[in-house]
Parts: structure tokens; sequence; C-alpha cells
């Protein structure tokens, strides 16, 4: 049957005085090209994202844009910055990313500038816009916006698959997270463990929940949120609300600060009265309210804050 073949692909003549060594060479080239045929197909990978779009990558992406910081961050943390070829105009860490260019953010992403760069992967947010225009272009699309400690672990998983990486990479980052924020809850002494807290995230005012992966993070701390889960991970609230819930503790950017001391009522919280507010740089505010790679960090921030203002060591 194999020489048969042969024979019509013109790799064995039909002539009995040619020897055989032609077609065994003729059917080792058949056996190769299949081989490299099945290679092939085992490098297309096949990941389901945060919209339940199944994205597949014929070949391993080595130019990708991210329009997400927490996105671009978790590519940069599995070791893979150099394949960023853009990135949103909010992304500005690691170093690395500063240098490359900006294609404008989750609600206005720049479609032109963005197909420009011929990308084989876009990494955006799934409440994002434009990513069906950018697939409708012929875009690979991969739409991921994690929110919660677990969607963390997830989103890694995911990305390091995409990115053609062994899963013990991905995993290793996350098992890195994971001590971070552990080793941040250790040094939380007893003292400060217990203590309510109020985490605002924008002076609307918007608060970090319970179910918020900032909430999380205090759980984890051993603090307790005065803005219950039940309001939603980011809710927007009446001010008279944090007065009273009466906080132990208020964490805030430090560009809010300034604000937050003239709202109606806040004048008698004894937090403000006590001196126990951290006020956070924007650089660190960037790390606090990015569900990515930096949560030990935040974590870490987080416990610092509760040390000091509880006059503990």
């Amino acid at each position: 049957m194999a020489e048969h073949t042969l024979a019509r692909a013109g790799c064995l003549p039909r002539e009995p005085r040619v020897t055989r060594l032609r077609g065994w060479l003729c059917l080792c080239v058949v056996w190769l090209c299949i081989a490299w045929l099945c290679v092939g197909h085992a490098h297309a990978v096949v990941v389901r994202d945060d919209r339940q779009v199944e994205v597949t990558l014929t070949h391993t992406p080595q130019r990708i844009v991210s329009l997400l910081p927490s996105l671009t961050e978790t590519v940069c943390a599995l070791g893979q910055c150099q394949r960023l070829v853009g990135v949103d105009r909010y992304s500005n860490w690691p170093e690395p990313v500063a240098k490359l260019p900006r294609l404008g953010g989750g609600i206005d992403p720049q479609i032109e500038s963005v197909v420009a760069l011929a990308p084989d992967l876009v990494l955006m947010a799934s409440s994002a816009r434009g990513a069906d225009r950018l697939r409708a272009l012929g875009l690979k699309v991969l739409s991921l916006e994690p929110k919660s400690h677990a969607d963390m672990q997830r989103v890694i998983t995911t990305l390091g698959q995409a990115l053609g990486l062994a899963n013990a990479d991905a995993q290793r980052v996350w098992h890195d997270m994971q001590s971070g924020v552990e080793a941040a809850a250790q040094s939380v002494p007893a003292s400060a463990r217990g203590a309510r807290v109020y985490f605002e995230v924008s002076p609307a005012p918007h608060a970090a929940s319970e179910a918020s992966f900032i909430g999380e993070t205090l759980t984890r701390l051993g603090a307790r949120n005065v803005v219950p889960a039940a309001l939603g991970p980011f809710p927007q609230l009446n001010p008279e609300f944090v007065v009273r819930a009466q906080p132990d503790v208020i964490m805030v950017g430090d560009s809010n600060w300034a604000l937050m001391r003239n709202r109606p009522g806040w004048a008698n919280l004894s937090a403000l009265h006590q001196q126990r507010v951290c006020t956070f740089t924007p650089e660190q505010s960037d790390v606090l309210v990015r569900p990515g790679p930096r949560m030990a960090e935040a974590a870490a921030l987080m416990a610092q804050c509760l040390r000091s203002v509880r006059g503990a060591p």
C-alpha cells in the first residue's frame, strides 16, 4: 500500500532494475513531512477567555499588545516582557514597557494603531471596547479581567498557556505571590488584627468592599472591611455611610486625602482625629488597585499601614 502510494507520487520507479533505496528514501521523506505537520498542529493552542470565547493560537505569539495594566504586568512577571510591542496609556510597570507605543485605554483603544503594529495576540479587559472590531480585522484577541485572587491565578495560568509556557512556570509566579502575601500577613501583630478598615479607591467616593481583591487581601491580613460584600466589589458610597461605620483605619491615595477631610460629617471620624490614616503615593496606588502579580507588594503596603496606625512595632 505504501509502495503504491509512493509510486503514484513518483518516488518509486516502475522499472524493476532500479533499487529499492530510492523508494525507502522517499518513504522517509513522506514520514518526515507527516511528522512535521503533526508537530505544527501540536503547537496550536486553544484557550478560553472571560467572554467564553475560544481563541485558537496556531503558533506561539511573539508580538503582543496589552491594553490592561494588570495583563501587561502579568506578561512581564512570566518573563515575556520582550514580546510586548504596544500597551495602553496606563501601563507603567515594569520599566521596559515605558518605551513602548501607547495605544489608548479600555474605553478608547486606538484600533488603527493596534492593527499597524501587526500583533499576533491582543490582550484586553472583557469590559473593554473594541474587541469585536479587532477580531473582525483578523486579530487574535484574548479578553481577561481579573477581579479576585482566584481570577488572578486563572489569568496567570491562561496567559502562560497562551504564551506557550510550561504550567509550572505560571504556577511558580502564583506561588511566589502567595508566599509574599503570607509573609505580609505574618508581619501584622496581634494588636493590629481585627482593625476595621475603610479603603477608598476613588474620590466619588468608590470603596473597595469585602468582595473585591483588595478586600480579600485585607481579610488575609486579619483586618475587617467596613464595606460589606453585598454592596458589590467597588461600590459608590454616600459619605454618610463611612461616618456611620466609624472605621478604625482609613487607607486612601494621597490625591484623595485633601478632598476627604471636607466631606459633610467626616470631621466626626475618630480615624481622622487620631491620625489613623494611611495615604499612598500614585506609584503605591497603582500597586494596590491592580489585580496582578504585584499583589504581594500590595499586601506589604497594607500590612505596613496596619502596623503604623495601631502603634505596633
